[in-house]
């Protein structure tokens, strides 16, 4: 039997510092907000948002391990390691916490990078993830603001704000995020 909500925030909120847990409280509470606004199922949100970072805080090898034991995507491996606890964390909701709906195994799949053909779902942890109240980095308000006229606005919106981010570093972006705003683009 899947555990409830109160047992899932407990043995999820175990697993990573007290700061962490507050932003997946953010998560939880914007993606219902957004959830509600947008028409996506708000229980859905928040099991998947409570699960979205479960894996973030495990040590990086056994990340690894569980991503080429399980068949997971090998790709991942050859990109940056924050990507990793979003396939990670998908595969333990499942397998450790008996999360059996698919759409809220893909919106943690799918929180880090997008992908194309997001499902509503998706798109909502993953803006949620982005918008939570404690988030506080340059440009965060345009993309509260565009959150505001469309999930799609939002998104694009922050994976601009990433992928800027990115170039800015002259590190990798994974080709997926890009893959993820063009889509989101041509949704408009």
């Amino acid at each position: 039997m899947a555990p409830s909500r109160e047992e899932l925030i407990e043995a999820v909120s175990a697993q990573m510092p007290a700061k962490r847990w507050k932003h997946t409280q953010g998560v939880m509470e914007s993606a219902v907000v957004l959830a509600e606004k947008y028409g996506a199922d708000p229980v859905k949100a928040d099991i998947a948002a409570i699960l979205h970072d479960v894996a973030k805080y495990w040590p990086v090898a056994e990340m690894e391990a569980v991503i080429r034991d399980n068949g997971l995507n090998i790709e991942l491996l050859h990109h940056d390691k924050q990507l990793w606890h979003s396939e990670v964390g998908a595969f333990v909701a499942e397998r450790d916490y008996g999360v059996s709906d698919s759409e809220i195994i893909n919106a943690i799949r799918w929180h880090t990078s997008g992908r194309v053909g997001m499902s509503l779902l998706d798109k909502v942890v993953c803006l949620a993830d982005y918008i939570e109240p404690g988030r506080d980095f340059p440009g965060v308000e345009y993309i509260r603001e565009q959150a505001q006229r469309s999930l799609e606005e939002g998104l694009i919106a922050g994976f601009d704000s990433t992928i800027t981010l990115l170039l800015s570093q002259r590190r990798v972006i994974y080709p997926l995020t890009v893959l993820s705003r063009n889509d989101l683009i041509t949704q408009l």
